[in-house]
């Protein structure tokens, strides 16, 4: 009985162990659930799976794999919205899907933080471009991209956003920082830190500019304060790194703005260098807005296996915006400027050169005609170019002269005219300098001068906006035709070619070269005149004889007869 008992008492234990069998069958409702997952409701389990399946595969595989890993799926999410949507919500959800594919995506689904969220709705967006929605979930994802898109895409807020997002997490250290922003130009660096205050106004984070033309001491000192984002021009970053105020051990990503122009700037040895002082494993953004051959090398050479994001470029001229095209000698083109500025009823204009030294010539020219004009190139001082865009925005000026690489990145709304003293030689440059005419609805207008040698660019501009400019006419200036590539001077129709009056054409070459020959032997004999007493060689004269190696100056002690039998002492 005791051994009974014993048995009663160690079953008893059983039987409370197999109370958890009774509770499988309160687990049915749960495995129900699971079965459920075929209805479209709960997607929530196969989403979490998914993630713990990539959790394991990142254990395994290096740091980089677990970018492309979160990357991938964020594009799925992103990239193909109406596909996710039917999937695994219901049918109300699938009737707008057509409308989704065009930009309706929001800043929401680009897994953005609330700081960050706020500070875009208070700027008034509420949908990225086509570049920031393809580039963001990219750089959050760790990938190097290479982004194709010109100035006026949304391209600097493309990388701002997501740098933004990476370094809220964390602060920077002294004389390290965390992120490096090259650009060309200062006013381009000016403005990367202005979008930078914008949108991370409620974000904890500094940011310092190493651009010339301002004190290099209180550039060092903001930098010994701990610096998130270093935005700069290559030239003053090398020259501070050369003095020991700067150190990018730390510096963990990398944007390379504007690489084509860096390309025209020669500043591509530069940042060959300071690619070299970036830690080996660092993430890099390379954008252009053109993919020549030399921006392909250059891509090849710093990134490694980028994501590749072209935008299409602006090719289309706003309806607003009314366009003409005027042909005058170029000897002619200051005067017929100042004829188109003061027959038109102009507010405030900006005209456009393709020479800095063409810049400074129309500048004092229109100066001199009494007109408020302004210039603007890369050359002049900051503190100058400063004060010259608030006198232009204020209303003091009234026009401004400049170049296409100091007006990159320069913000100056509800302008009234456009002139192009010169037809750019790319022909998106010409779509992006009108395009700062006629916004938000206003009329606006865009002259061009050309001289009539310079009919292919004209071509093609109008190839690319599908659009032909209107030609029109200066009072006082003589209407002219497009000049032909093959002849400058057209010969007359009347006389046959190789006649009368070619035959002085070609004897007159023959005789003057006959002068010239004639006249040779005095000239050398001035010219060895003249060196001999200024103590210098003068040419070899040339002679069908062999000829010594010093021709007629031998050395005096190459003279001296030497005898055939050494000297006794």
């Amino acid at each position: 009985m005791p051994s009974a008992g014993a048995e009663d008492s160690v079953a008893k234990p059983k039987r409370r162990g197999r109370k958890p069998a009774a509770a499988k069958k309160v687990e049915l409702p749960a495995s129900e659930t699971v079965s459920s997952e075929e209805m479209p409701v709960p997607a929530k389990p196969r989403r979490r799976v998914t993630r713990k399946k990539l959790s394991k595969a990142e254990e395994e595989k290096s740091s980089a794999l677990p970018a492309a890993t979160v990357s991938d799926a964020q594009e799925e999410r992103i990239a193909l919205p109406d596909t996710h949507v039917s999937s695994n919500t219901a049918k109300k959800d699938e009737a707008p899907s057509p409308a989704k594919q065009e930009n309706t995506l929001s800043f929401q689904s680009l897994n953005l933080s609330a700081p960050i969220l706020r500070a875009i709705d208070e700027m008034g967006y509420t949908h990225p471009t086509p570049i920031q929605e393809r580039a963001i979930p990219e750089i959050l994802g760790g990938w190097d991209v290479l982004g194709v898109a010109q100035t006026g895409t949304g391209k600097t807020a493309s990388f701002t956003l997501p740098l933004l997002e990476k370094l809220s997490k964390s602060r920077g250290r002294a004389r390290m920082p965390r992120s490096l922003i090259l650009e060309p130009t200062r006013e381009l660096a000016l403005q990367v830190a202005d979008n930078f205050e914008k949108y991370g106004k409620y974000l904890r984070l500094n940011h310092a500019l190493l651009i010339g033309g301002e004190s290099m001491n209180e550039q060092r000192e903001k930098l010994n304060q701990g610096v998130d984002v270093l935005i700069a021009t290559p030239g003053r970053l090398i020259d501070l790194f050369d003095r020991g105020g700067l150190l990018l051990t730390q510096t963990d990503l990398l944007v390379i703005d504007e690489a084509d122009r860096m390309l025209d700037m020669g500043f591509i040895p530069d940042i060959e260098r300071i690619v070299s002082l970036l830690p080996w494993h660092h993430q890099t953004l390379f954008f252009s807005a053109t993919m020549a051959p030399e921006i392909r090398r250059l891509a090849d050479k710093f990134l490694s296996s980028p994501r590749e994001i072209t935008v299409s470029r602006q090719s289309s001229v706003a309806s607003t915006i009314t366009e003409r095209l005027f042909l005058v000698e170029k000897d002619k083109k200051p005067e017929a400027l100042l004829s188109l500025v003061q027959n038109q009823d102009v507010d405030n204009a900006i005209v456009f050169c393709n020479r800095k030294r063409d810049v400074d010539m129309l500048q004092s020219y229109l100066a001199r005609k009494h007109l408020s004009a302004g210039h603007l190139h890369g050359d002049l001082t900051q503190s100058l170019r400063f004060s010259t865009l608030e006198r232009f925005r204020s209303g003091d000026l009234k026009i401004l002269v400049c170049s296409d690489v100091a007006a990159r990145g320069i913000d100056i709304g509800g302008l009234s005219y456009v002139f192009n003293y010169d037809l750019s030689f790319n022909a998106e440059d010409y779509v992006h300098r009108i395009g700062r005419t006629g916004r938000a609805g206003k009329e606006g207008h865009a002259f061009s001068l050309a001289t009539p040698d310079e009919r292919p660019l004209l071509e093609a501009i109008e190839k690319l906006t599908k659009k032909t400019i209107e030609r029109g006419t200066i009072e006082g200036f003589p209407s002219l035709e497009w000049r032909s590539d093959d002849n400058e001077t057209p010969p007359d129709p009347s006389t046959p070619r190789g006649k009368k009056e070619h035959e002085p054409r070609q004897r007159a070459p023959k005789q003057a070269r006959h002068n010239k020959s004639s006249d040779r032997p005095s000239r050398e004999e001035d010219r060895s005149s003249r060196n001999k007493h200024h103590g210098l060689l003068p040419p070899v004269p040339e002679k069908d004889d062999m000829q010594h190696g010093f021709g007629e100056n031998v050395p005096a002690f190459m003279k001296v007869s030497f005898r055939p039998t050494p000297r006794n002492d």
